[in-house]
Order: C-alpha cells, then structure tokens, then sequence
C-alpha cells in the first residue's frame, strides 16, 4: 500500500476534518466527545469510524442505513453503532432553509473501556453491549432520556463527563427494548472517494425507487463497469443490487404502513413492485410478517395511529 494511499483511509481523513466549526469538540484527550449538527451536514454520508457512535435523533424523518440494514428512523430514534460499521441517516422532510439541530452524538472508542473492566468489575454489565453494537443496535422509547443524558455529558468535562457517560451507558446496557439491526459489519476499506460514490447511488435510488431501476443507468451514477459496479456493491451493503433494492422497497413500504391508511396493494405498486403475490412474499420473507400485521404492530410499538376503520388489502 502506497504511503498517499494509507494517508487516504477514511479514520485519518475523518480526524483531520472534525473541524470545530462544524461543531466538532477538539481531540483535547478526552475518550468521549459530543457533537450536535443539523442537516445539510458535509458528513452525512455513507461512512465509518474507530469509534463507536451513538445517534439520537431530535427532528427529521428518513432513512436509517447501518451495515447492511434498511430501516425507518424518526424524532427520538436513538442507534448505537460499532467501530467501523458502516451508516448513514438520510434526512426526507428537510425544509429548504435547512434543520438546525438534527442529531445528537456521541463518539467513544472501545479499548478505553475494554481496559477499564479489569480494574473496575462494574464496567463488566456495559461489555454486551458493546458487543452487540458491532452490528449495530436500536434502541424504542429511550428518545427523551438519552436527550438530557446527552446533554449532561456535554456539559462537563475529565472525570464529571466520564460519570455521565458510564450513566448513560448503564441507562442503554439495560434497556429491556431494543433490537439488532445489521446482520453483517464488514467495513468499506478503501479510497474516502467511495463513500462519495455509494452516497450517489443511493440517492439515486432513493429518487427513483418507484420505477424500474436498471443496472446499466446506476452503474452511470457510479461510473463504473457492470461487472465492478456488482462486486463493490456487494462489499460495501452486504447484499447484491437486485436484494438491496428490495429491501429499499420493503423498508419504504414500512415507512407507509406506519404512517398511512393506504391500501396495501396500493403501496406495493408505490414502492416499485409490479406484483401484490411477489410484495407479500417477499414481506413476510424480510420482516416476518405479513404487510398487515406490520401495520398493527408498528401503531402498537410507535404510538403510530391510522384511521380508526383502516382499510387492507385482503391478501396481505
């Protein structure tokens, strides 16, 4: 590996453009830094770090991509990642003049903790948690919670900061309701210039999502060969082009379940499927459940109400 190159891996390039004006805290030795930033953001974008990260969400509503998972996330949505996991959160209600104060976030690095347990055996009930953020885990109903925690560890600084973090860190460790969210971690270790590349595509796909998406006007995006465009695509998500727009479907299809009255086959033909059999199928093949029972399951878990008499499509 060429020096230029190894100077180019996305963790130097990241530490050197925590710029403070962008709301970055500077490296002052400290193990856990917070930052608070809105959107637009320069590095809302497909990447990874060394350092596990906490995201609260406070405004916004969109796409959560962590590892190889597609989902929903909104006000209050709090994730915590593992080093060098792959994410992004994609923002789809951003008013033209932009949101001030989207996010709340925590970077931490793993080894500070990992030491800390053979000297304090408390430590030892935040360890699978940290195991479990190696693929990512999110967090329901904690929202409120993990906001004045943030806030508390913001304010303080050395060993009154580290005592808000490891509270913060018991609060997460026994959360009784929470979730896995990526079933793989396998890190983009290449040129920062393909965390560019892959944030075209997917707003390419995002854009164009209800039509017939095909390989060749993608691959224009990425300006790259069919043959190379399928094996990065497959190493930087996880999963081949044709599975992850299915599942960019499924999961925008989700998104309308919770948040409209929308007939099922209705939504099957808004998210890009042409056939009600095939969009049940593969539902019920992703989230284990019919498109029905999602509804219902998601009014009960986010607070989400429809129209008292919801209408579904009877074959879902």
């Amino acid at each position: 590996m060429s020096r230029h190159h190894a100077a180019r891996k996305p963790e130097l390039e990241h530490e050197l453009l925590r710029d403070p004006r962008l709301g970055f805290e500077p490296a002052r030795g400290g193990s856990v830094r917070c930052l608070h930033h809105g959107v637009p953001w320069p590095f809302d974008c497909w990447h990874y770090h060394d350092e596990y990260e906490l995201q609260c969400i406070n405004r916004s509503s969109g796409d959560a991509f962590v590892g190889n998972h597609i989902g929903r996330f909104e006000p209050g949505y709090v994730a915590l990642v593992g080093a060098r996991l792959p994410h992004t959160w994609i923002s789809h209600d951003v008013p033209p003049e932009g949101i001030a104060e989207r996010s709340m976030v925590i970077h931490f690095r793993d080894e500070p903790l990992r030491k800390g347990v053979g000297l304090f055996s408390e430590l030892e009930a935040v360890v699978p948690l940290l195991d479990r953020a190696r693929l990512g885990v999110e967090f329901f109903g904690i929202g409120d919670l993990v906001r004045e925690r943030f806030r508390r560890v913001q304010a303080q600084e050395g060993m009154a900061r580290l005592s808000e973090f490891i509270g913060l860190l018991h609060e997460l460790a026994n959360w009784p309701d929470w979730r896995q969210i990526s079933s793989a971690a396998e890190p983009a270790g290449e040129d920062p210039s393909a965390n560019t590349r892959m944030r075209r595509v997917l707003d390419y796909l995002d854009q164009h999502l209800t039509e017939e998406l095909s390989l060749p006007a993608v691959c224009a995006v990425a300006n790259m060969a069919e043959s190379s465009f399928s094996r990065y695509f497959h190493k930087h998500m996880g999963a081949t082009f044709t599975d992850f727009v299915t599942r960019l479907r499924i999961a925008k299809a989700c998104e309308m379940l919770q948040v409209s009255d929308q007939l099922v086959s209705d939504i099957c033909y808004e998210v890009g499927f042409s056939n009600l059999a095939n969009f049940n199928r593969r539902f019920l093949q992703l989230k284990g459940m019919t498109p029905s029972a999602y509804r219902h399951q998601a009014q009960d878990r986010f607070g989400l109400r429809t129209a008292q008499n919801t209408p579904l499509a009877t074959t879902a």
